[in-house]
């Protein structure tokens, strides 16, 4: 078992000629990288000294039958509020190569995330030649206002949030920016060495291009699994996901840039329009020139670009790393994706289409937030939190994709739904943007599984025929994947992790709020360490060791907190005896 300590803090940072404090872990940005291995258990002590909740998520771990330190505020658990402490298991399976992990709580993440980085068991190698060695490469960004601000100001108003004022990578916003040159990220390279660079886009909402001047680069894995080497001139890399290459040193010995940018499909749609460089450098004794190489970018707008990329990807599908895609299908959903509008708060106007705010919903549900998280509703079989009538299939069908749509389709329905699926289900789920109010890419994360992509085009999907076009051999296994603008994907996975929910991570670029969507399917391990209802939620309900209650006692309890909106206080380690004490001698206070 593995441990690592994390103090979540504010520490100063200067970018872009300016000073300002940013949320942060151990005072790092980006924060500091995890090591393991498959098959690894490691404990994550979290101390939240920042002034705001916060909750971590292991983006891309599956987490097998242990949901309860997987990070959604007001999902799987409630926030560390500020002052807190919380240590939370993180339980790897299968998973190897490079995934991350990040702040879940509002816009916590643009400074609170890092690598997680998987090696292959002992005795086992990787898939490819040895490497000289291996790098992090984090894209992020950088806004030169408060987070908090930014998002609080296009909470209230409705509209888009501002777009930030950099790019970054590894911290640094490059050369191509006021007051950034002496900070660029630099990788010194060995003429005749490879080099494996692992790929983060810790972006808020941006599908990301990239490119190294001069030099090809070979793909071979993408959100913790193995790819079939895929050689390219560039990489779309879409929010959350992860993509590790190889890169040859095999140029004349020189200074070179990498550089990112973002790609934007949606015209009417406001984005960063930057471009954010490092620097490769060659090792010797040679006059670089000046400015280095930049690398030929694919356009803002080059959608073909990001669909053969995406669409190149492939699973290595070797004797070591098989591909087990499912081929009978048992639980069949379609899913729309869609931009929306709400009525604005009485007596105010918005900034979105008349006057109202954006929203998103899937199946033109919207989430409506709930005073404790889902799970310890579902676990302490707490009534009135969630509703469980999710629709497998959209409310009302129509052209989803057309040029003009009636404006009276874009208000949905805010509510707090799961939907139940039987455990060992063969799953099929196709995403389907609308072009409601805008259409957009959709980036889409799934907690709890990795999911092989069988299928994407641009249009309505058809039922009929396009399933017979599946890649159902060898598709690409990932955990965040975009639904192209006005298009759809299938994804196909087995519903084989007890009670892990589907969180449907919502990243659009348009949306004032998001939608998550649950789905449970079985029962799961008891949690070793337990924060119910932390301050941020309703309140502070900390168990240190849950199974002194009961589930009638704890519900009792927990009810009783929801009924009368109550902040409980609990102390470590207390028995139900105790509790029942406790409680009976109204601890429990307004």
């Amino acid at each position: 078992m593995r441990r690592f300590y994390s103090q979540v803090k504010e520490a100063s940072y200067t970018r872009l000629c300016s000073t300002k404090n940013i949320l942060t872990v151990n005072g790092q940005f980006p924060g500091p990288t995890i090591y393991a291995q498959t098959g690894d258990t490691i404990i994550v002590d979290v101390q939240n000294k920042g002034n705001q909740n916060i909750t971590i998520h292991w983006h891309g771990v599956k987490m097998p039958r242990y949901p309860w330190s997987d990070g959604p505020e007001y999902i799987t658990q409630c926030p560390i509020k500020p002052g807190g402490n919380f240590s939370q298991k993180i339980v790897l399976s299968d998973e190897e190569g490079t995934l991350w992990w990040h702040a879940h709580s509002e816009w916590s993440r643009a400074t609170v995330h890092g690598a997680i980085i998987i090696y292959p068991k002992n005795g086992t190698t990787y898939p490819f030649l040895k490497p000289q060695a291996e790098v992090p490469l984090i894209l992020g960004e950088w806004w030169k206002s408060d987070i908090q601000e930014v998002m609080e100001e296009f909470m209230e108003n409705g509209g888009d949030p501002n777009n930030s004022d950099a790019f970054l990578i590894n911290g640094q916003p490059g050369d191509l920016y006021s007051c950034s040159r002496p900070d660029t990220f630099k990788l010194t390279v060995e003429y005749g060495k490879i080099y494996l660079l692992r790929m983060i886009n810790t972006v808020m909402n941006n599908i990301l291009f990239f490119s190294v001047a001069n030099h090809q680069i070979t793909v071979v894995g993408t959100d913790g699994s193995y790819t079939k080497p895929l050689k390219t001139s560039y990489i779309a890399i879409s929010p959350g996901q992860t993509i590790d290459f190889l890169l040859e040193a095999n140029q004349k010995p020189n200074h070179y840039y990498m550089a990112a940018r973002a790609y934007n499909s949606a015209p009417a749609v406001p984005f960063d329009t930057t471009t954010t460089t490092a620097i490769i450098q060659y090792e010797g004794n040679y006059r670089p020139s000046s400015p280095p190489p930049l690398p030929q970018l694919p356009a803002f707008n080059d959608t073909s670009a990001f669909t053969s990329f995406a669409g190149s990807l492939r699973s290595l599908a070797s004797k070591d790393h098989p591909v087990n895609v499912p081929l009978k299908i048992s639980t069949n959903l379609f899913f729309t994706l869609s931009i929306n509008t709400l009525p604005c708060a009485s007596n105010n106007t918005c900034e979105g289409p008349g006057g109202n705010r954006l929203s998103a919903s899937v199946n033109n549900i919207t989430l409506q937030t709930t005073p404790i998280d889902i799970l310890e509703a579902y676990y302490r079989q707490i009534n009135g939190i969630y509703g469980t009538d999710f629709p497998e299939f959209p409310p009302l069908a129509f052209n989803y994709t057309a040029a003009s749509l009636p404006v009276e389709l874009r208000t949905p329905r805010r509510a707090t739904e799961v939907r139940m699926i039987q455990y060992n289900s063969m799953v099929e789920l196709v995403f389907q943007g609308t072009n409601l109010v805008a259409g957009v890419d959709h980036p889409m994360h799934l907690h709890g599984y990795s999911f092989y992509v069988v299928g994407w085009g641009i249009g309505n999907f058809d039922k009929d025929k396009d399933p017979k076009n599946y890649n159902l051999v060898d598709p690409p296994l990932q955990n965040t994947f975009a639904v192209p603008k006005n298009g759809w994907a299938a994804i196909r996975f087995k519903a084989d992790n007890p009670e892990r929910k589907k969180d449907i991570s919502y990243l659009t670029n348009l949306s004032g709020e998001s939608e998550k969507l649950h789905i449970f399917n079985a029962n799961l391990d008891e949690p070793d360490n337990f924060n119910g209802a932390i301050e941020g939620c309703i309140g502070v309900f900390h168990l240190a060791h849950p199974v002194d209650l009961t589930r009638k006692e704890s519900k009792k309890i927990v009810t009783k907190i929801v009924a009368e909106g109550t902040i409980g206080i609990l102390k470590d380690s207390l028995n139900s005896k105790t509790v029942k004490s406790v409680f009976n001698k109204h601890v429990f206070h307004k």
